[in-house]
């Protein structure tokens, strides 16, 4: 009789051990759904790049960075704005989205012909949209000032010593 009652006890332990488990793991996965940014572009990004090349000579030393839609053998796909690569240290690179994740559809002329990008230019280590003035920082893709929810869009960007594979 002992033994069918500690067996109870147990079972009825497990049993509640399983339904917390559950219930934090749906919790959990409930609250990072607002972290998606519903606004990365559809598109498939897959880019081969040798990053120590005379042809990308911005990024040959660490803390530099190019628009990948600015090199003339590169493959933008349709939907992209172009991307963004930032060399962080020897070895890491980040590779950013050039659509502001905010507000991607934002135009700031009255003829709704000039939309908002991302730059860098002037405004290094940070990046600028165009149109809301929001910074982002660089390094992180975080937001640094201005409104808005999410960081920058980031791609995979993984260095093997020689070439630099982006994609997403």
């Amino acid at each position: 009789m002992r033994f069918l009652i500690k067996f109870l006890q147990l079972l009825k332990k497990s049993v509640l051990n399983t339904i917390f488990t559950t219930l934090l793991i749906l919790i959990t996965v409930s609250c990072n759904k607002d972290k998606i940014n519903p606004n990365i572009p559809n598109v498939i990004v897959r880019i081969t790049i040798n990053p120590n090349s005379t042809q990308y000579l911005e990024i040959n030393t660490v803390g530099g960075w190019l628009y990948l839609d600015d090199k003339p053998s590169i493959d933008i796909p349709f939907g992209s704005r172009g991307i963004i690569v930032y060399r962080a240290d020897v070895n890491q690179f980040k590779a950013y989205e050039r659509q502001p994740p905010n507000e991607p559809f934002l135009c700031c002329n009255a003829d709704m012909t000039i939309c908002g990008e991302l730059v860098v230019g002037d405004n290094f280590p940070f990046v600028k949209d165009t149109c809301n003035d929001n910074l982002y920082q660089l390094l992180d893709g975080s937001l640094f000032q201005g409104e808005g929810r999410y960081p920058l869009i980031e791609y995979a960007a993984e260095y093997d010593g020689a070439y630099l594979h982006i994609h997403n």
